[in-house]
């Protein structure tokens, strides 16, 4: 991942600001659309792991589809990542699995809902990032909590990250990357009115850590027309609302490098699968509906990948795998 928004960090620097999608994991059809995207678009890509997801496909499973995805894939820059670490052990798995790339979700407690102290954030974090680090892989770390709940993860507050302590934490922890609070929020419910970013924070935090790379959760834009397609053929979420996309795009004008996405897939393919099945009401071979899904996902995957101005990057980005992250991390 280092490789990846290394790339970005250095083309905000020169004035031509874009970010990386990282997108969530859960099953093969996600892997397929994600990576059918970033072919097409000829862009690097981050697809992430989340603990709920290891659970649901079994981990074995589920990261043996996503190395088959890079093999079969090799012009895609690709980071493996786990999503919202909870404990040095959940990270210690996911590296023995071959992740190149680990959250440590250190502003929760290891339960995931409850908001930590900074120096129990710290403590956890920097020990994370001595581990992996010592094995070439990369370390994102969170300071402040977002709103909303997903996967399990979240307290439910929004808890806005300090410019001046991000700084104090970023030096005592040493983290690749560092996942801000900026009033995103989790889930396909995140606003009740109108969003509401602190654009203002982004650049603070930016102008004093130049070299850390800066992370967006929670930044799902719940396309409109995907609700009309759930709504349309039988779903209720009339209420729905996420992070508008000119936002985004100047979240990453304010110097954001990771924007992370995963309502936004599962939304596209439930629209699909649900507009195949009132449309083919005798169909029941499942081939046939996760084909819909995979195309939906690609589809929506493509349009954040453009949007985020990452299409035709893939070229940019050096090609760093663990044994090098070894030998740069020990310089």
């Amino acid at each position: 991942m280092k490789a990846i928004l290394e790339t970005s960090l250095k083309a905000y620097k020169e004035g031509k600001p874009f970010a990386v999608g990282a997108f969530n994991v859960n099953n093969m059809e996600q892997m397929q659309g994600i990576m059918m995207a970033a072919q097409e678009t000829k862009a690097p890509v981050i697809v992430q792991v989340s603990r709920g997801a290891l659970k649901y496909a079994q981990d074995l499973y589920l990261v043996n589809i996503i190395k088959a995805g890079a093999e079969l894939n090799p012009e895609v820059p690709l980071a493996i990542h786990l999503d919202h670490g909870n404990s040095f052990e959940t990270v210690k798995r996911a590296i023995d699995l071959g992740f190149t790339s680990v959250m440590i979700d250190g502003s929760l407690m290891e339960d995931g809902k409850t908001p930590s102290t900074f120096e129990y954030n710290v403590k956890v974090t920097a020990e994370v990032v001595k581990y992996a680090h010592d094995r070439g892989v990369t370390v994102e770390g969170e300071l402040g909590t977002l709103g909303g709940i997903e996967d399990g993860v979240g307290s439910g507050k929004t808890v806005l990250t300090d410019p001046d302590q991000a700084v104090e934490f970023v030096e005592k922890t040493g983290v690749d990357a560092l996942a801000i609070s900026i009033g995103t929020s989790h889930g396909a419910y995140k606003f009740k009115g109108e969003p509401k970013l602190a654009f203002d924070i982004i650049e603070e935090i930016r102008k004093k850590l130049p070299n850390t790379y800066l992370v967006s959760h929670g930044s799902s834009s719940v396309p409109q027309e995907l609700i009309d397609i759930i709504n349309q053929y039988g779903g209720k979420m009339e209420a729905a609302k996420g992070v508008p996309i000119p936002a985004l795009q100047k979240a990453i004008t304010c110097g954001i490098n990771k924007i992370n996405v995963d309502t936004d897939s599962r939304l596209a393919a439930t629209g699909a699968i649900r507009k195949f099945f009132v449309e083919h009401p005798a169909a029941f071979d499942p081939r046939e509906y996760n084909t819909k899904a995979r195309e939906a996902i690609a589809a929506e995957v493509k349009k954040k990948i453009e949007a985020f101005g990452a299409a035709g990057r893939a070229a940019d980005v050096p090609n760093w795998g663990l044994e090098e992250m070894k030998k740069l991390y020990m310089s």
